[in-house]
């Protein structure tokens, strides 16, 4: 029985978010909280995805003893298509694929973000944006030109770690599975926000050269910080290729996997993971209604539709920062003493100077 066309949107439109806010919550780690511009985020989404590519199916192809003439790119259909028909019939063995996949695009990213820390300990501001950015388009043109990584500009088809699910379902569950991880990123974000390395990043970000005199190994934080950041994004790409089961570097492009993060953290307010989730709903929620009520669109607009999304998240970004710079929902300062104690100590202060 198909699922109501309701109920098909919503769960499109939770997927999506899902992704989005995972990547948007790794830059906010970046840039909301260390201060690191990082224009090449899809250098990390990107690697996630052709880990997803790469590497699990041909292990999986190798494990399952599948005949040693049929190459995982040249004969990816096929290989593909027999894999799935085992995974149909082990749903521990698919979960257990998920994991592990996840876990190694995540390392995947990690390592990427370490070469990418190369430069970042060096460059600062418009400097190290550019050399971000470039080093994500020389990835991505790598993906789309050499064929044995993940089939060039044609792409490869990855098994399904969803198929034992079956018709109607699989994409519901791809959802549910995108939003246990998106919370799991948030909850650890938070942690990670409130706790003294949170107000150190916080501290680089403000002054770098107070953070310095205070003994803080500066370098080091933006180190980790892009590691984590990366192997953060990273998951979101494999997640990604996992809903669309293939790997394709065209799908992958600076638009949709930097700029636009960009915008959800700066519309939903930068340094703080609440407002990135609401940047990436508000973008996702927009992109998906018009994609998806398309053809009643075409109807009112006097241009072609593809560009109303364009249009409309661009206003928003200039509303934003014209009205309200700090994002809508701002930064919360930070607190290093409770206030409770701060109006105790105050009241102490002043009944010994009375005194």
């Amino acid at each position: 029985m198909a699922l109501p066309i309701p109920l098909t949107f919503l769960i499109d439109l939770l997927t999506f978010f899902g992704i989005f806010a995972i990547i948007s919550m790794s830059l906010n780690l970046e840039f909301g909280y260390a201060g690191i511009p990082n224009f090449g985020k899809l250098l990390a989404v990107a690697g996630g995805a052709f880990f997803v590519g790469a590497i699990p199916g041909r292990v999986i192809a190798y494990l399952f003893n599948l005949p040693a003439e049929f190459d995982f790119i040249t004969n990816n259909l096929e290989v593909v298509s027999s894999i799935n028909q085992i995974l149909m019939f082990e749903p521990v063995t698919s979960i257990f694929y998920l994991l592990v996949s996840l876990i190694g695009a995540a390392l995947s990213g990690a390592a990427l973000g370490y070469i990418a820390s190369y430069p970042g300990i060096r460059l600062r501001g418009d400097y190290l944006a550019m050399t971000l950015l470039a080093m994500a388009e020389v990835f991505r043109i790598v993906g789309d030109n050499w064929e044995p990584f993940v089939g060039g500009s044609l792409g490869v088809r990855i098994p399904d770690p969803f198929r034992w699910v079956g018709g109607e379902y699989r994409p519901l569950y791809v959802a549910l599975t995108i939003l246990l991880v998106t919370a799991a990123i948030f909850i650890y974000l938070e942690l990670v926000s409130r706790s003294p390395l949170g107000r150190t990043l916080r501290a680089i970000r403000d002054d770098e050269l107070s953070a310095r005199v205070y003994g803080k190994d500066v370098d080091r934080l933006r180190i980790k910080t892009l590691i984590v950041g990366c192997a953060i994004a990273a998951i979101g790409g494999a997640l990604y290729s996992f809903l669309t089961a293939s790997v394709s570097a065209r799908d992958f492009n600076r638009v949709t996997h930097t700029f636009w993060p960009w915008v959800m953290v700066i519309v939903g307010g930068a340094g703080n993971n609440l407002g990135a989730l609401i940047g990436a709903g508000i973008f996702v929620t927009l992109r998906r209604l018009i994609t998806f009520y398309k053809s009643y669109f075409e109807t009112i607009v006097p241009f072609d539709v593809v560009w109303l999304e364009y249009m409309l998240l661009g206003l928003a970004l200039i509303l934003v920062l014209l009205y309200r710079p700090e994002g809508l929902v701002p930064e919360r300062p930070t607190k290093t003493l409770k206030h409770s104690y701060i109006v105790k100590l105050i009241s102490r202060i002043k009944s010994n100077e009375g005194a």
